[in-house]
């Protein structure tokens, strides 16, 4: 099953630049893990206001509880609220009949 995931993340007020950079770093580590596992299939920023930190992401997942598993060992969930929208296919959808012969 996929899943579009709104992840919005909110640094607490007086965290080390050091720290901020250390998460950021795991955090782009794991994605690239989950990225090969087949979990995580795309991130997008979408527009952003001054200080606003906030990212889209497409993942796959086989229910509800993979997905809780895979979002909560991501390092950046420690400073993320994570808003989740299960996918369903739709028959008009062009990825789909390009795969048909």
């Amino acid at each position: 099953m996929e899943y579009l995931v709104t992840m919005t993340t909110e640094v607490p007020d007086g965290t080390a630049e050091q720290a901020v950079a250390d998460v950021r770093a795991r955090e782009a580590a794991r994605s690239r893990e989950l990225a090969a596992q087949g979990h995580l299939l795309r991130l997008w920023r979408p527009p952003l206001q001054p200080g606003e930190w906030r990212t889209l992401g497409l993942f796959a997942a086989d229910g509800d509880g993979q997905l809780e598993e895979v979002l909560a060992s991501m390092p950046l969930r420690v400073w993320r609220t994570d808003q989740v929208t299960p996918l369903a296919p739709h028959p008009n959808d062009p990825g789909i009949a390009a795969s048909r012969p």
